[in-house]
């Protein structure tokens, strides 16, 4: 399945509002902790966060290996293959920590 201009653009776009919304989120964490709340509340917002931030990392994987992965694989540069593999393999290590 071909990605288009206008799906790689939609997805930007998705991953920039959730990144915005975790940030959002996050300065209301922080006001509940300064605040005293409930340990379950601040929990729950604090794994909708997580949630956002995951989503994000996800969709931003997917362009990557539909834009720049994809295109260093369709060349015959056995270098830039391997950097890319390895530079995959490195963000899912650290993604699985």
């Amino acid at each position: 399945m071909k990605t288009s201009k206008n799906q790689i653009a939609n997805k930007h776009s998705q991953t920039l509002i959730n990144f915005k919304k975790s940030l959002s989120s996050m300065s209301k964490i922080i006001k509940m902790v300064e605040d005293g709340e409930y340990c379950i509340n601040i929990m729950q917002q604090n794994l909708a966060v997580i949630g956002l931030l995951k989503s994000a990392h996800q969709m931003l994987m997917e362009g990557h290996l539909n834009s720049c992965f994809k295109k260093a694989m369709g060349t015959k540069n056995e270098k830039m293959k391997q950097e890319m593999i390895q530079e995959i393999l490195r963000v899912i290590r650290l993604y699985n920590k």
